[in-house]
């Protein structure tokens, strides 16, 4: 569990205080929202399934590339989280982006889908090392100066300026790829290029064993200076309590089914007879929806908090997957955008709780534990649900997936109770 605030005095020691105002964070955050801004600047993603059509690849070679990208970004979450909390975790965010980029200019400048399953894998592993070390540097770079109890306010408006920003690229995307593909492309791996080299220049470096000193003493296992290295996937795995397991299982299949909603909600409006312009601005309406419900996360908390938001939550996606069943366009428009914001604003709500009960020598590899569970869950997401379309329909398909939140709800029972979230390693 976290200490109460505290702040490294100029000896090294760590003191109880009270916790600087928020705009005391302004420094420390504000190299983190340019990076959300130009970390998002994806041009491609609003196109890129049109970009790969193009390139001959049909439509189950297209949706086998994106079930790679996930896969292999799940097994490679947990040796890219003890590696950045091992080897830094600005240096793993500046590598996974630096390796993403690369695949970027890979994809306008290789061709034949060999290389492009080569290329899939390596940005999957590239995400990897990105997820998880994003949180656990801004986290403990927060809690390290005694203003962790901001994190909340800043990642929100982290997630809304890095939402904003994606909204706005699949716009400028779509109008850059009348240039060029090359164009898209290559602005995206540029911007990606750009968040890097200000994340050297700009934000500290952090690793497990530079903030160890602000965990409990139980949590440190010792008081050499090398302890924390030595606390490998045992010490990790043995900080976990199902209390903390089950509001993992329940965020993962929150994640899991509001992802694959997200995008066969456009099949479903198509098939309803809805417009291709219409079926855009209700995308784009949602994007909007999703970057600025992060700014309600601050207030949902203090008012709701976790125990209430995250079974709420749930039932809203089981009553707009059920309604979105009945196959009335007009319906299935006004649930889904009703729906849209309420996991954004218990994600990040959520992403709180995991960094308060997770010990700073091993953020980063137990955030990447739990991003390995989601992104496994959202996999088997977009497959269970592709699979029920395709069998049932796509009014059936959603009704028939309301499930998936419905059990949620339930493996989510241990995390409504009090309790730590997790114990001494």
């Amino acid at each position: 569990m976290a200490t109460e605030p505290a702040v490294i005095a100029p000896d090294g020691h760590k003191h109880a205080d009270q916790p600087p105002p928020f705009r005391a964070t302004r420094p420390l955050a504000l190299p983190y929202y340019v990076y959300a801004v130009l970390s998002n600047a994806l041009f491609q993603r609003g196109v890129f399934v049109v970009y790969l059509i193009d390139q001959g690849f049909s439509a189950g070679e297209i949706a086998l590339l994106q079930t790679l990208l996930y896969l292999v970004s799940a097994v490679a979450e947990i040796p890219t989280g003890f590696l950045a909390d091992r080897m830094g975790r600005r240096a793993s965010i500046v590598f996974g982006q630096s390796l993403i980029a690369l695949c970027l200019i890979g994809e306008v400048t290789l061709s034949g889908y060999p290389w492009f399953v080569a290329i899939f894998i390596l940005y999957g592993i590239g995400m990897a090392f990105v997820s998880g070390a994003e949180t656990a540097l801004l986290y403990d770079l927060l809690r390290r100066r005694g203003m962790e109890v901001h994190y909340v306010k800043v990642k929100s408006r982290y997630t809304t300026l890095g939402s904003l920003t994606m909204a706005l690229a699949i716009a400028v995307g779509g109008s850059l790829q009348k240039i060029s593909w090359e164009l898209v492309y290559l602005g995206a791996a540029g911007a990606l290029a750009l968040s890097a080299a200000l994340l050297t220049a700009r934000v500290p470096e952090l690793r497990g064993q530079d903030v160890a000193d602000l965990d409990e003493p139980a949590d440190s296992g010792g008081s050499g200076a090398d302890d924390g290295p030595r606390l490998g996937k045992t010490a990790v795995l043995k900080s976990l309590t199902p209390r903390l397991a089950s509001l993992v299982l329940a965020s993962g299949l929150m994640h899991a089914t509001m992802t694959p909603y997200f995008i066969f909600v456009q099949e479903a409006l198509d098939h309803q007879g809805v417009a291709t312009s219409l079926v855009s601005a209700v995308m784009s309406a949602a994007f909007l929806i999703g970057g600025f419900a992060p700014l309600l996360a601050h207030r949902a908390n203090h008012r709701v908090g976790v125990r209430t938001l995250v079974p709420l939550t749930l039932a809203v996606l089981v009553a707009a997957l059920g309604l979105s069943g009945m196959q009335q366009a007009w319906v299935t428009i006004v649930v889904f955008l009703l729906a849209v914001g309420a996991p954004a604003i218990t994600a990040v709500v959520v992403d709180d709780v995991f960094n308060q009960g997770i010990p700073s020598r091993y953020r980063s590899s137990l955030l990447s534990i739990i991003t390995f569970v989601e992104s496994l869950l959202i996999a088997g997401g977009y497959l269970l649900l592709g699979w029920l379309i395709d069998t049932f329909g796509s009014g059936p398909g959603f009704a028939w997936y309301a499930a998936v939140p419905a059990i949620a709800a339930v493996l989510a029972i241990p995390s409504m109770i009090k309790g730590r979230w997790a114990k001494a390693a």
